[in-house]
Order: C-alpha cells, then sequence, then structure tokens
C-alpha cells in the first residue's frame, strides 16, 4: 500500500512516499521555506513519486498534517491533499501535526510550533502520547498554560525560536513534524480501509484577512 504524506503547518514543507503495511520510506522531500508551501509542495510529491517509480494510479491513501499551522501555509497541504484524494477515488486521512513531532518523544514533552504573532502552538506529550493542547499562546505564558501537565523537555521550532523565554531545556530534534510517524499515525486507519475523512484544519485562531463590512450607510 504506497501512501503519500503531506505536511504544511510549519515552515518545512514536507512530502513523503511510505509504504503503509511497512510503514517503510520510499522518499521523502522536506524544504524549509515559511513562504513558498504553494510552489515548492506539488514538485516535493512529483519527485517523491518519480524517485519511487510509482504514479498517482499506484497511490492507496493520502496522509495529511492538519496543523495547528499558520492558515496559508496549512490550507495549501490540505487543500492538495483532498484535491488528491477526490482526484484518484483513494481515501485521504488527517492527523494533528504537532502528534507528528510528539509521537517520536519520550518523557514529559512540550512540543511547540511557531504561531507567528509571537506565539507557537504547543501541546505536551507523555511518552509519546499527547495530554494536553493542541492550543496557542505567548511562550511567556505557556508554563501557565500547561497547567499541571508535568514537562522535562521542550522540542519543535518554536521551542527553538523562544528558547530563552521557555522554562525549560529544549531540545534541537525533532523539530518538524516527521512523515513516517504521521503515517504510523494513519496505519490503523488505513489498514482497516476506514473511509476518508474531511480534512479539516486545526487553524485555533481566526486567519488576519477578514471580509470586509457592508458599505456604511450615508447620512446628511
Amino acid at each position: 500500500m504506497l501512501v503519500v504524506v503531506i505536511d504544511t503547518s510549519t515552515p518545512a514543507v514536507t512530502a513523503a512516499l511510505v509504504w503503509g503495511d511497512r510503514r517503510e520510506f520510499v522518499a521523502q522531500r522536506r524544504t524549509v521555506d515559511a513562504r513558498a508551501h504553494g510552489e515548492l509542495l506539488a514538485p516535493a510529491i512529483a519527485a517523491v513519486l518519480g524517485e519511487g517509480g510509482a504514479g498517482p494510479a499506484d497511490l492507496t491513501a493520502v496522509v495529511a498534517g492538519l496543523g495547528p499551522g499558520p492558515f496559508t501555509g496549512l490550507r495549501v497541504g490540505l487543500v492538495t491533499a483532498a484535491a488528491l484524494g477526490q482526484a484518484l477515488s483513494i481515501p485521504a486521512y488527517g492527523v494533528c501535526s504537532l502528534d507528528g513531532i510528539g509521537a517520536a518523544t519520550g518523557g514529559a514533552t512540550l512540543v511547540a510550533t511557531d504561531a507567528r504573532r509571537r506565539e507557537v502552538y504547543w501541546a505536551v506529550y507523555h511518552d509519546g502520547t499527547r495530554v494536553a493542547g493542541p492550543a496557542v499562546n505567548r511562550p511567556a505564558d505557556l508554563a501557565e498554560a500547561v497547567g499541571g501537565a508535568a514537562v522535562d523537555g521542550a522540542v519543535g521550532d518554536g521551542a527553538l525560536r523562544y528558547a530563552e523565554t521557555l522554562p525549560w531545556p529544549v531540545r534541537p530534534e525533532p523539530r518538524y513534524p516527521d512523515p513516517a510517524v504521521l503515517a504510523r499515525l494513519a496505519a490503523p486507519r488505513i489498514a482497516a480501509g476506514a473511509p476518508g475523512e474531511a480534512l479539516t484544519p486545526l487553524y485555533l485562531r481566526r486567519p488576519d484577512a477578514v471580509e470586509p463590512g457592508g458599505p456604511k450607510p450615508v447620512t446628511r
């Protein structure tokens, strides 16, 4: 079962081709560029298919990171994943992108990714299982936000960006969602032949752009 995995929830634009039943990589592309998700993702998917000697018709499922992530970049990945699923008549499955980092950690770990506006998206994991979050807060407020969840270290791009602010030691890796972990988390659904899902993004807050209001009344 060949599965394509997509994540655009962080500055890392990621596409991978995985054997879903064996959870083994066939090919992977990751480029870190926070402003080029739309330009980089489709060529990355084409590259991993080419490296794996596969075509779109060989795919059996799509796995996509649902975020949380900045509005525009995250939307690129989810629209692409949904379009692939619909065009190829294969199921698409979503996984929280923070789980793509946290599920590979041990101990009590805070995962934080950059949410811009001097905030981070975060969740807390105990031996790879999420116990708090996802949520969005300023780095200085995280100790209070996690409440009673014990934390002995932090990982992720957001943790590295605000390491001097966080009260926990920050490890350099893992920094971005791992497509192998995302595929592993979706594997039970893939193996069971579960129906595809609506890929609902985890934005956690409103986008910067808003619909303009109606015209103001004219008075004389």
